[in-house]
């Protein structure tokens, strides 16, 4: 292979790369302005940020689709190895996960509009502390992948157990006041499948955070747990122990 015909090679595997990461920021925003959408619709009863977040939902679809088309095809012309191939699948592997936090999203937009037929009720103020932390893990996670930070990517999964508790309390204390308020049953229902679905976000930030170390470090901490015990040299240098 002569030099000029390998400059041309790597240019159109570049363009194939940025061709594909452009797209996955594409997502990226239109997947924030979704679930910020459903979180406006919740939080200040606006049903009509909650049908444009549901709007929203298949053109994220899409995207999906065509980010796993050209990811695919990527792989099939050029055949990359080590890092080119991991970002590959780290930008296909995003695109399923902020699908699924679109599909969350939705879920919340749908239980919104319902609420806000009825009567507010105070304890909705329960869901306000979950959503807020499920928006900041996400946020997060996006930077930490856009800028390869595996610090705070590391951030993720002891946040994500945070709100993983969130869910379990306030499943619990609306499960209480069920007794007290039979009125308000069906209410307290949506709200807690609200918080499951906030729950799932978190999931999903936590696992584009995993991607994350994986794409830069080429470490899978899948499944890795507090008691996993890691040295920094088995990691690359990385303290990956301390925030597991």
């Amino acid at each position: 292979m002569n030099e000029s015909t390998s400059r041309h090679i790597l240019g159109t595997f570049e363009a194939a790369l940025t061709s594909l990461r452009t797209n996955a920021l594409m997502m990226a925003g239109l997947t924030q302005r979704n679930l910020q959408n459903s979180s406006s619709g919740l939080i200040k009863r606006e049903t009509e940020s909650c049908k444009m977040a549901i709007a929203d939902d298949e053109e994220i679809d899409t995207l999906e689709v065509l980010i796993d088309r050209d990811g695919i095809d990527t792989m099939m012309r050029f055949n990359p190895v080590a890092s080119d191939m991991r970002e590959v699948l780290a930008t296909m592997k995003l695109s399923v996960h902020l699908e699924r936090i679109a599909d969350q999203s939705v879920g919340i937009a749908r239980r919104a509009i319902k609420l806000n037929t009825v009567p507010a009720v105070p304890e909705v103020t329960l869901i306000h502390e979950m959503l807020n932390h499920s928006i900041r893990m996400f946020q997060d996670a996006l930077q930490a992948f856009t800028d390869r930070n595996v610090e705070l990517a590391l951030t993720l999964k002891p946040r994500d157990r945070q709100l993983d508790q969130m869910n379990k309390d306030v499943a619990e204390k609306l499960t209480d006041a069920m007794p007290e308020n039979v009125s308000r049953v069906r209410t307290y229902l949506d709200l807690i499948f609200i918080a499951r679905y906030i729950e799932r976000l978190g999931d999903h930030s936590a696992n584009i955070a995993e991607d994350t170390v994986f794409l830069v470090s080429a470490l899978d901490i899948r499944h890795q747990t507090a008691g996993t015990q890691k040295s920094a040299a088995a990691y690359g240098d990385i303290p990956i122990a301390k925030h597991l």
